[in-house]
């Protein structure tokens, strides 16, 4: 295949990594036409079908399977050495692509990014946040964040948060006409503000642990949302009970804006951990991140 046509290869696994020419054409920066022209173009030259397209969706067919698995490798060793040589340059960079939930991305990377990256100019970094457990290696992340707990046994982690507690709390207009509860269990009786994560297939349970016991208790009430801002408003607005990390309301409790209650039930845990896939080869940029992440106690 002629030079000129490497870059056919790297539209049709774009296509075939995304399954939709909408989410491939977007991310490498060109019309939907264009791209289905590009493809149309490879499978004349090639003389098979590599896609199989359907109205809902698009996905290879057992020649563009076999050909996704043959130069995906190939590309990905381009793209390492690429990226290696930037350690020729006077300072690190490249781009780095990161997931990470909303706390985290907000409580530990931005903080290091404001300081990092003034210093570096040439170090772009992407965040994604997503409250799914993301596979990086399908998505094509350089890393992900996650707490300790949930990072795959085959993935280097490095510790890049101190240990962590939730913290359950309601402002002092709503706790003027309930009694504060003395135990997990009375939760089912008050109005809390819930959490809907896709890696629980809904509304998060809220965890507890004392003595070695530990509880998960369901509770009910009427707001739901899918981030940390909105519950901590709504908690703040006496709207019901929120169940929150510890560092993000202590300012407020320290101050009376909210009560925390149930505190003996909620014990430290490990906190955040950068990870990513062990055969990974990293550049000095990406290097130069997980040591400025580098929890130090």
């Amino acid at each position: 295949m002629p030079r000129e046509n490497f870059s056919d290869l790297l539209a049709f696994l774009a296509v075939a990594r995304e399954r939709s020419f909408t989410k491939a054409a977007a991310k490498l920066g060109v019309s939907q036409s264009a791209l289905s022209h590009t493809i149309r173009a490879l499978e004349e030259r090639l003389g098979i079908r590599l896609l199989t397209r359907t109205t809902r969706s698009v996905a290879p067919t057992e020649a563009g399977e076999r050909l996704r698995a043959a130069i995906t490798p190939r590309f990905e060793e381009i793209e390492a050495e690429l990226s290696a040589l930037s350690e020729l340059r006077d300072k690190p960079a490249g781009n780095i692509r990161i997931t990470a939930g909303e706390h985290s991305a907000s409580a530990i990377l931005w903080p290091a990014l404001e300081k990092l990256l003034p210093d570096y100019p040439d170090i772009h970094v992407e965040v994604v946040v997503d409250y799914g457990l993301t596979d990086i290696v399908a998505e094509r992340y350089d890393a992900g964040i996650r707490l300790g707990e949930q990072v795959a046994k085959d993935m280097i982690a490095v510790r890049i948060g101190p240990d962590m507690r939730m913290a359950v709390v309601g402002a002092p207009s709503y706790f003027a006409r309930r009694k504060r509860p003395k135990a997990p269990q009375e939760l089912t009786h008050y109005d809390c503000i819930n959490l809907r994560l896709p890696t629980y297939g809904g509304i998060y349970p809220w965890e507890f642990e004392k003595n070695e016991r530990e509880l998960r208790v369901r509770v009910e009430g009427p707001l739901v949302f899918n981030n940390l801002a909105l519950r901590l408003q709504a908690v703040l607005a006496g709207s019901g009970l929120a169940y929150l990390p510890e560092d993000q309301v202590r300012t407020h409790i320290d101050d009376g804006r909210l009560i925390r209650v149930l505190a003996d039930w909620c014990p430290p845990f490990p906190g955040y951990h950068l990870y990513y896939p062990s055969r990974r080869q990293p550049s000095p940029a990406f290097t130069l991140l997980v040591d400025t992440l580098r929890y130090r106690a």
